[in-house]
């Protein structure tokens, strides 16, 4: 019987897995609930629902952190509950797992350790940085195409990588992403309205944004929230300009950075880059406007990927389901491999 195998990505707050068997893409939270700080009792969408709704005693962590895995048992546990929910899961399988570029070869392990040492019972863990299979998830001949810069905007960190014939030349990672703009969303609403909202309030005025000038920048959006002058629940208007404030500064960096590398990249694939275009994806490249913005500030044509949320384990699902892409993925247990000298 042939083994099954699963393309997996890890987001800060988000799981996403490809299974070539049912050749289907579930994703699932992040999250888990713990109560007096030790005993586990939810995990996945079930954890997450009580995010900013829990009792003192009961806390929902994410085991990853800025792109990589913080609590590694945490994690374990977690991804082992989510293969098993469903009858998703099958012993012996291999494993494609998305890891980001700009990390030590410690931590890129770990996502390796993560399957590979667990009730799975892995047959084979590959890895492959995220920059070629958010590549590969666009439809891009990384194996031959002389520039490619990829920009994925994730939920803490923002991942810059320029790749040529299937290599990567340069790539940083920048701790910018949804969840700090969301934080700042927070403060600015409490330091101009006196007014206490959470955080999925605050992505959800985000999600609601757009770089263009409209009408709801003045009107803006009702959500719930807490008076802190009189400590009472109540609704208010917010208006979307003051998202546009917390905006300003992230995309700020966003651009110096991505001129930066611009300028870091040899003249040859640059050229190619110019021609090709940025392409960008991850969550927070849903930002309405954001590709018309980058556009205007880099002088370079930007395009965001069609299914940007699962961009990269679309990719994934390309390089497992292609013998040709195959060689773009690589196990940490080469001796060639740089983590084994």
């Amino acid at each position: 019987m042939a083994r099954n195998i699963y393309g997996i990505d890890l987001g800060t707050y988000e799981i996403k897995v490809y299974d070539k068997k049912n050749k289907s893409i579930w994703r699932e939270k992040n999250a888990i609930a713990i109560r007096d700080g030790k005993y586990i009792f939810s995990v996945g969408d079930e954890a997450y629902e009580m995010y900013e709704k829990t009792p003192e005693n009961i806390e929902v962590v994410f085991p990853m952190k800025e792109g990589v895995i913080s609590r590694f048992d945490d994690m374990q546990y977690l991804l082992q509950n989510l293969l098993h929910k469903d009858h998703r899961f099958a012993r012996g399988s291999e494993y494609l797992v998305a890891v980001p570029t700009d990390v030590t070869e410690v931590e890129k392990k770990a996502f390796y350790d993560l399957v590979m040492h667990s009730m799975a019972k892995a047959k084979e863990v590959n890895i492959v940085e995220r920059a070629i299979a958010d590549a590969c998830g666009m439809g891009l001949d990384v194996q031959t195409t002389k520039g490619i810069f990829i920009v994925n905007f994730g939920g803490e960190i923002m991942e810059l990588s320029v790749v040529t014939k299937g290599g990567m030349v340069l790539n940083k990672m920048v701790k910018i992403g949804g969840i700090k703009i969301d934080h700042s969303i927070i403060n600015l609403i409490r330091q101009h309205y006196d007014f206490l909202v959470g955080r999925l309030t605050a992505e959800s005025l985000r999600l609601e944004c757009s770089l263009y000038k409209s009408e709801s920048d003045v009107k803006g959006k009702l959500v719930a929230g807490r008076d802190l002058a009189t400590g009472v629940p109540k609704q208010k208007e917010i208006p979307l300009a003051i998202v546009k404030m917390a905006l300003k500064d992230p995309l700020d960096v966003c651009v110096r950075e991505i001129k930066s590398m611009l300028e870091r990249t040899p003249p040859e694939v640059l050229a190619a880059i110019q021609t090709n275009g940025i392409f960008i994806t991850g969550g927070f490249s849903r930002l309405k406007g954001l590709a018309a913005y980058l556009e205007i500030k880099t002088g370079i044509p930007v395009k965001r990927a069609k299914d940007a949320d699962i961009n990269t384990v679309i990719g994934l699902e390309q390089i497992i389901s292609s013998p040709k892409l195959k060689g773009l993925s690589y196990s940490m247990l080469d001796k060639n491999y740089r983590w084994m000298k």
